[in-house]
């Protein structure tokens, strides 16, 4: 049997062994596992295993094999801990107490603190001040808390928000009914520690007086209901069935974790916090992108009442987009011929968890790849365009995120997020002419907060080869001149090297984009370095101020490009732990050490030590990464309600000079013999 490639995930058998060896070294029966996953072979290292398995043919495999390693962070007498244990010697290389850190959310704690919430008598006391209809379910939603500076940032705490149920259908839409009350709870105690009345009129913070306002019962209403068994917007029957056939099957083989499709090879990944991950990507057998994974994403919300403030989740770092990955179905999910992936995740005694059909594989239809009629002969040629694409959704609380990396045949990779679900709602009063320069209001006493999305794209390349070079590539007109613009019609390009690290920003006035290129590769057509173009999405930074810990602890929201050198542990932009993080440790701070002390190892920080002799925050011909941020400001609208119709962003990386032309040239074109479209009459 051949050994399990470096890149793939840890199967379940690995991840009880990982727990074992942790229970044969740790002096303690008291251990609660958090995370078992894939401990990544050091890049050095797995470049020349990958130089060595791609020189061979398929049937051999390089030898010696990296060790397969996992990290293993647990609970071990209620301190914090992260274990690297080596499967093959089956022994714990390092062990680390993480002071003053916090695992990712806890499914089964936050169960325990919606119910200590809501059986705590102070609760129940507001709760019956508000005189709820008698059918009326309450429904508690904790959130981790978006750090503020008003606590102790090493002691676990949850907001609860609150919501009411009337129907009693249980997928009866909560959100509709925010209750204006919410809880500040010590997750260590499971005590509520505060509770706050929420502010109903639309700008100001009205809400201290004792009692709480009663909730007002003709906010009660039909219509916000999303789920067919219960909406009143009934089901539309215009709508004919689309059937997606592919006689021969799909034109991609699986082995393994390993993907081939036309001229595309890749390996998926997947872990608990980055969800779905690509590694190895090449085409044509050369060398793309050593790994592609989303690496962070931010959510802060812009109501500046307290406790409002406190709204700021990331969904990776927080929550895991592994944990919160969804069974995806046939039919449903994805259309066509279907491949899946499985995930896995582990229980608290370090047991293995399935998680089916987290990753799904398929090919689409993508419309006119390209096409020309010659008009002196009236000959066209149209090739459509196929494509693969790699999806996995994950459901983080009230929303789904939709990720999925499509592959084109004219080797063009593409990013793209959708974001549906439900909005997280507050209240507000539903007396005439209220509004709210906050949000805007969906239904009765219903307001959606504006809010952002920010996302970042880690890019890891390695354009025919792992060192690299970042360019940044702008338009500019000529100034008029009778010589040379008489017209006064001319533009040319322009283009910067970036010689050391940096965050930059977009600017459509000059299309500004950025390029990634081998240096030491010269095309022989154009006779400039290969490379790849990062197509940027267009959007806002963040919007909290600089001074506020929204900002500070989500530092790759401040530029849309980044360009760092390569360090393994450098991964997750907003720092490695983001649970309660106070700012600081993000990719602005890597830079930043880089820049002022180079000299000093960091164990905080896990900043390397240099000997003088390579300037640390050089990016010219070097192993480098980009990272992308980008996203939504989402200020609602009322078609966003019940449940929101998906918001497609997309980033794009395409050859640039990279071929010596079309690479899709190859492409059979497209006939009606092989397409089989059918005439509709009338």
């Amino acid at each position: 049997m051949a050994p399990r490639h470096p890149f793939d995930p840890l199967t379940p058998e690995e991840i009880t062994l990982a727990a074992q060896i942790i229970r044969q070294n740790v002096s303690s029966s008291n251990i609660i596992f958090r995370v078992i996953t894939l401990w990544e072979v050091p890049k050095e290292e797995m470049i020349s295993f990958l130089d060595q398995e791609h020189a061979l043919d398929e049937a051999s495999h390089p030898s010696p094999h990296p060790s397969r390693c996992a990290r293993v962070q647990a609970y071990v007498d209620k301190k914090f801990c992260e274990f690297k244990v080596n499967l093959d010697s089956q022994d714990v290389v390092s062990e680390e107490v993480l002071y003053n850190r916090h695992s990712h959310i806890d499914s089964d704690l936050m169960g325990k603190v919606q119910l200590a919430c809501l059986a705590d008598p102070r609760v129940q006391e507001k709760i019956a001040q508000l005189k709820l209809p008698k059918e009326a379910t309450v429904v508690v939603e904790p959130w981790t808390y978006g750090t503020d500076g008003m606590n102790d940032m090493s002691k676990l705490v949850t907001m609860c928000w609150f919501y009411m149920r009337v129907a009693q259908d249980p997928d009866a839409n909560y959100y509709a009914y925010p209750l204006h009350i919410c809880a500040e709870m010590s997750t260590e105690t499971m005590e509520v520690v505060k509770i706050f009345h929420l502010p109903l009129s639309g700008d100001e913070d009205d809400q201290k007086e004792e009692p709480l306002k009663p909730f007002n019962q003709d906010n009660i209403h039909t219509s916000s209901e999303y789920h067919p068994n219960i909406s009143t917007a009934g089901i539309r029957t215009t709508t004919k069935p689309y059937h997606v056939q592919q006689p021969e099957g799909p034109s991609f083989t699986v082995n393994g974790y390993h993907v081939h499709w036309e001229k595309w090879t890749f390996r998926v990944g997947f872990n608990y916090r980055e969800g779905m991950t690509l590694h190895d990507i090449r085409y044509d057998n050369r060398s793309l992108f050593y790994r592609l994974s989303l690496s962070e994403m931010f959510v802060p919300y812009g109501d500046p009442r307290s406790p409002y403030p406190r709204k700021a989740a990331f969904d990776l770092g927080n929550d895991g987009a592994g944990v919160c990955a969804n069974n995806l179905k046939l039919g449903c999910d994805c259309l066509g011929h279907i491949k899946y992936f499985d995930g896995y995740l582990t229980t608290h005694s370090g047991l293995p968890v399935k998680l089916p059909n987290v990753v799904c594989c398929h090919e689409i239809d993508d419309g006119i790849l390209w096409k020309h009629t010659n008009t002196r002969t009236g000959n066209a040629v149209v090739t459509r365009s196929r494509q693969l694409v790699l999806q996995t959704i994950i459901t983080a609380s009230n929303y789904e995120y939709i990720f999925a990396f499509y592959f084109g045949q004219d080797a063009s990779l593409t990013y793209e997020v959708r974001a549906t679900g439900i909005l997280s709602t507050a209240p507000i009063s539903s007396a005439p002419g209220t509004k709210s320069k906050y949000g805007t209001i969906v239904g009765p006493g219903i307001l959606a907060p504006n809010h952002q999305h920010l996302f970042c794209l880690r890019i890891d390349p390695s354009i025919d080869g792992h060192n690299n070079s970042a360019l940044v590539d702008e338009s500019h007109p000529l100034p008029p001149d009778p010589e040379t613009n008489p017209f006064g019609t001319g533009y040319t390009t322009q283009t910067k090297a970036i010689t050391h690290e940096t965050g930059l920003d977009l600017d459509h006035k000059t299309n500004r984009s950025f390029k990634i290129v081998n240096e030491s590769v010269i095309n022989s057509v154009t006779q400039t370095p290969v490379g790849y173009k990062l197509v940027p999405f267009y959007s806002q930074p963040i919007l909290a101020h600089s001074s506020s810990f929204h900002a500070k602890r989500s530092e790759f929201a401040q530029h849309a490009v980044w360009v760092t050198r390569y360090h393994d542990y450098e991964m997750f932009p907003a720092g490695k732990f983001t649970m309660q993080s106070e700012g600081g440790e993000g990719i602005a701070s890597w830079i930043e050490g880089r820049r002022t002390k180079p000299e000093v190892c960091n164990r905080h920080q896990q900043r390397p030590v240099f000997d003088g002799a390579d300037d640390p925050s050089s990016v010219l011909n070097k192993d480098i990464v980009i990272w992308h941020t980008f996203g939504s400001t989402h200020n609602p609208r009322v078609e966003d309600w019940p449940v929101m119709p998906c918001e497609k962003m997309s980033v794009s990386l395409k050859p640039v000079n990279f071929f010596e032309r079309n690479p899709a040239l190859d492409v059979p074109v497209s006939t009606q013999e092989r397409n089989r479209s059918v005439l509709v009459e009338g």
